[in-house]
């Protein structure tokens, strides 16, 4: 005769959960590498376990997740649908280990336009590590274009923009105020004048590349006050357009934060104009469906507070 035990029927039936952390991070790793290779590199795995995994992990949903395109791998309808629960069911994972570890142990991944990532993050990255020495700081730089990517791709947690771009899958919130200069070496024509607009229209200016959020901002101002430009440089960091500018060649518009070190040395100098000098919004973009760990969290309060004290000054 079977015993029959106190148990509570399982309401699942057979269909137990079948998906695995292992299986969802292969995934994730490979929708931001675009190989498996590059993700197995990623995880600590070796290629043919990872694609061993990702395989088990199509079959277990019944659908293709990828579109094989040559080497890379391209997500479809499907695994677009999949990354943004996918990341944030690993991130809540994280979240749990972080929560009886006693430490923000999970890293600090952030994005952040050039003028920000090389002039403002830096300071407020070494003041807030201290306060969480355990936790690792990984800080991509590049245009405000290729920030926006990083966020939408769950690569980073937060990014730091400096234009209006934004996307139907991120958040923006308004962060810091700053200004654009026109500045040029002291040996300019322009220097130690007020510059007219004719005068302007004739010069010769060193601009960022297109899909800088700078350059953006420089071209709406400038453009609109003074109609086409005679753009003879397009660089792509602000440093190489100081030391450009420094030698006499050209104008530049640049963020104030960028040349204030050039200006007190005097490097540089501001041009003064009639125009009316534009002020821009430094924002932060965060993916609507991600959820934010408790470091994440303490960093952005970290930045807000270190922004309403600089704006007080």
């Amino acid at each position: 005769m079977t015993r029959k035990t106190n148990q509570p029927p399982d309401p699942a039936g057979s269909a137990r959960l079948r998906l695995s952390l292992r299986q969802l991070e292969i995934f994730v790793a490979t929708a931001r590498a675009g190989s498996t290779r590059a993700a197995a590199d990623q995880v600590a795995r070796s290629q043919s376990a990872a694609s061993a995994t990702l395989a088990d992990l199509e079959r277990t949903l019944g659908a293709q997740l990828f579109d094989r395109v040559g080497r890379r791998l391209l997500l479809n309808e499907n695994g677009l649908a999949l990354l943004p629960e996918a990341a944030a069911l690993l991130d809540r994972a994280a979240g749990l280990q972080e929560l009886f570890s006693g430490e923000h142990e999970a890293p600090l991944r952030v994005a952040a336009s050039l003028t920000v990532g090389e002039y403002l993050l830096p300071e407020l990255l070494g003041r807030w590590k201290q306060g969480h020495p355990a936790s690792p700081v990984r800080l991509m730089i590049g245009n405000t274009s290729e920030v926006i990517r990083a966020v939408v791709a769950f690569e980073v947690d937060v990014g730091f923009i400096e234009g209006p771009q934004t996307h139907p899958q991120l958040v923006v919130r308004p962060w810091l105020v700053d200004e654009l200069l026109v500045v040029a070496a002291p040996t300019h024509p322009l220097a130690g004048r007020q510059a007219g607009v004719r005068q302007l229209r004739q010069a010769v200016w060193a601009l960022r590349e297109p899909g800088s959020g700078t350059r953006e901002a420089a071209d709406r101002w400038l453009v609109e006050e003074l109609g086409p430009l005679n753009v003879g440089f397009e660089l792509g960091s602000a440093e190489a357009i100081k030391r450009l500018v420094a030698t006499g060649a050209a104008l530049a518009c640049v963020p104030r934060e960028t040349v204030a070190r050039e200006i007190e040395q005097g490097s540089l100098v501001e041009i003064t104009t009639r125009l009316t000098r534009p002020r821009r919004r430094l924002s932060m973009v965060l993916h609507r469906d991600k959820r934010l760990g408790r470091g994440m969290e303490a960093f952005i309060d970290h930045c807000i507070e270190a922004a309403a004290e600089r704006q007080g000054d």
